[in-house]
């Protein structure tokens, strides 16, 4: 029941009455004022004898949400925008909870709160972890931050007496361990790990718990700790990194390298950083990884011969090379260097492509098929190295960037050669100048579908080109109509 109380009539009063003679305030001189306030109505409920009296003042610190279940609770904080969701675990402790669900990738840098089990009892669904940086015991005091071959640490500011900082102190690889075996008792979606100094059974425990991981990443790693990842069955992207300058230094050979071939048969992409190994441990990656897609050779320590073994990669399709001092000096005949059938795209990234030995005439031979090639800050790229370059067949797409003693005789010399061109990048190439392009070169810039075209600081063509359909004929007279 519900006793209705009205402020629209006011209760005769006599002139004797106590509240005739009150003495008028502010407030009722207010009320008395206030029109809206005379049609307001009030719904109070009557007590009864089957209901409990309780306090009429309203508890404002009620949290309405605890009503909503934690899916419902996800579902609603899924639809704030992501400069907000960084509040949310300011709010309570239960929506920090909520939060730590929404986290896929974490970057860990206290290796204390990994062991203690926290890591995954806030962030459930993790997915992606790099353990790196708490793997190493930098000064979080220095202002001098070292960033080489994904590896971000402090460093003390009188390092010049000690170039093995970073070796020394790395985490023990027992303790590594540790730390791998908490992460894998914690029961989260793993799917790519970045670690360093880890052994073989830490990675043995890892896989048989993480039987979703699909990335990995071992910074110094050997032969050894090869032996571990063949417990990884579902194993699509792999990164090693053997040796690092100035770092730490560890090794892979060949044998580690045929471990690798026969345990992870499921890879599609890898990248060999600092590794050493030769001809034997690439032809069995080759035969064995035949779902390998992508192969990334970075800074190697190889043996001469190597290259050879690129043959019996039969479908790989992306070839990168980066920051290598050598080729391969000596790759051998010409008749047992085969090719690679599938290949379609060839990077060199900060190469030493000085052609004394072969090696790039060699690598040219072995990636015939490549209709894209990419050369980015090569030293030794002159004209004579790239005269090489007459190898490809079927080159649709060729970027030039850094390459300062190429010239544009040497450039026209071979592009003229490739009857499939159809897109031409040419930048930061000091030695090409605009007024050495000969007739024939500026024909064939006329029938490229792209062309760009900024050698030097001085070229006019790429302004000039702007207002002219060269560049720009392949859109024009290509498209469907």
């Amino acid at each position: 029941m519900l006793q209705t109380m009205s402020f629209r009539e006011k209760t005769p009063t006599s002139p004797k009455s106590p509240l005739r003679r009150r003495r008028s305030s502010w407030s009722d001189a207010w009320i008395n004022n206030a029109s809206p306030l005379k049609n307001v109505v009030c719904a109070m409920p009557v007590q009864s004898s089957s209901f409990k009296s309780k306090t009429l003042t309203r508890n404002f610190s009620i949290d309405r949400t605890l009503a909503l279940s934690d899916a419902l609770m996800l579902k609603i904080l899924e639809k704030l925008p992501d400069s907000q969701k960084n509040a949310v675990p300011l709010v309570c402790k239960r929506w920090m909870n909520l939060q730590g669900g929404f986290v896929r990738t974490i970057k860990v840098l206290d290796w204390d709160f990994l062991l203690s089990g926290r890591l995954i009892s806030r962030f459930p669904k993790l997915s992606h972890v790099d353990l790196v940086s708490a793997c190493l015991n930098s000064p979080r005091s220095s202002g001098i931050l070292l960033n080489h071959m994904g590896i971000s640490f402090h460093i003390p500011s009188d390092l010049s007496s000690n170039w093995d900082f970073a070796e020394e102190n790395l985490l023990p690889n027992d303790m590594v361990d540790r730390g791998l075996r908490a992460l894998s008792r914690g029961g989260c979606n793993l799917r790519k790990l970045i670690v360093i100094n880890a052994t073989e059974l830490g990675l043995l425990g890892l896989a048989e718990e993480c039987l979703d991981l699909q990335e990995l990443e071992l910074h110094k790693c050997n032969d050894n700790l090869l032996r571990g990842i063949a417990a990884c069955e579902n194993l699509q992207a792999l990164r090693l990194i053997g040796r690092v300058d100035a770092l730490y230094s560890s090794s892979v050979s060949d044998i580690g390298l045929t471990i690798l071939a026969q345990g992870c048969k499921r890879l599609v992409k890898l990248e060999l950083s600092g590794c050493e190994g030769g001809f034997d441990g690439m032809k069995a990656i080759g035969q064995c990884c035949e779902m390998l897609d992508e192969l990334v050779i970075c800074d190697h320590r190889m043996e001469d011969g190597w290259l050879a073994a690129l043959s019996y990669f039969d479908n790989l399709k992306k070839l990168r090379i980066t920051s290598c001092r050598k080729i391969d000096p000596c790759p051998g005949p010409e008749h047992v260097l085969g090719s690679c059938p599938a290949l379609e795209r060839l990077h060199l990234n900060k190469c030493c492509l000085n052609d004394k030995n072969g090696g790039v005439r060699a690598l040219f031979r072995i990636c015939e098929e490549a209709a894209h090639v990419s050369f980015q800050d090569c030293w030794g790229l002159d004209n004579d190295a790239f005269s090489e370059a007459k190898a490809f067949r079927r080159v649709r797409y060729l970027s030039l960037e850094g390459c300062s003693r190429l010239t544009t005789d040497g450039l026209e010399s071979v592009i003229l050669h490739w009857e499939e061109l159809e897109s031409l990048r040419v930048e930061s190439c000091k030695s090409i100048k605009d007024g050495e392009i000969s007739l024939a070169l500026s024909s064939l810039f006329s029938l490229l579908k792209e062309l760009t075209w900024r050698p030097d600081t001085r070229s006019h063509l790429s302004s000039v080109l702007e207002s002219t359909a060269i560049g720009r004929r392949g859109s024009k007279f290509f498209k469907k109509r």
